[in-house]
């Protein structure tokens, strides 16, 4: 565990907390107002999502693969949402049967997971035939000056925030075999303009269809 990764963890709520009164909690409080069932949310961080999910929900299950993000999130889960289940996970290995849940969620996660195709792979796996993702990321901009900024600066936003700003992740969540139901093109706020460009949406599992191809 670097000190980097305990240092990010520590201030992760500090950092985030102007984008969030500016307009991000609101993101995440349209988008989970459709979350029902069963539902896993992945790289759950510090539980900024909790107080969004409505008691259409079932059951909550939350990961997060990194110690310093998982004991503030387990502190957070026992104060506002005890009855979520929480463990250590990696997206891109996730301990659950097929067809385990109805609902997936990844708000700011894709941009930061190690392998971002086998992740999405993962969560196809995990959710029911016509189980729903859904997903606020922030990604490459389709304007060919602004992706050019962000292939110059990436390396600069991997250093502070620990997550890649030029990842062409609605094309990867449609490359893992989920269909873009609904997709809103917008801006996070508060963020430099390299990484501004986001979207907010959903994505279904297709109710009768083959599985992507697995590892190995």
């Amino acid at each position: 565990m670097s000190l980097r990764t305990k240092f990010f963890a520590m201030t992760y709520d500090r950092q985030i907390a102007g984008a969030e009164k500016a307009g991000l909690h609101a993101f995440r409080e349209r988008l989970l107002a459709g979350a029902s069932g069963d539902v896993i949310e992945i790289g759950g961080g510090t539980g900024l999502n909790l107080s969004c999910y409505e008691p259409a929900v079932r059951s909550l299950t939350i990961t997060e693969p990194q110690p310093p993000m998982l004991r503030r999130l387990e502190g957070n889960v026992r104060a506002r949402r005890p009855d979520a289940k929480v463990l250590r996970a990696p997206a891109e290995d996730l301990p659950f049967d097929d067809d385990s849940f109805d609902v997936a969620v990844s708000t700011l996660v894709l941009c930061g997971v190690d392998d971002q195709p086998r992740a999405l792979r993962e969560l196809r796996r995990v959710l029911r035939p016509g189980g729903r993702l859904l997903f606020i990321e922030h990604l490459r901009s389709g304007d060919p000056g602004t992706a050019r900024l962000q292939d110059r600066l990436n390396w600069l936003n991997r250093l502070v925030v620990c997550c890649d700003c030029n990842r062409p992740t609605l094309d990867s969540i449609r490359a893992a075999g989920f269909t873009v139901t609904q997709v809103e093109h917008t801006e996070l706020p508060k963020a430099p303009p390299f990484v501004r460009p986001a979207v907010l949406g959903s994505a279904t599992v297709p109710a009768a269809a083959p599985r992507a191809p697995q590892d190995g």
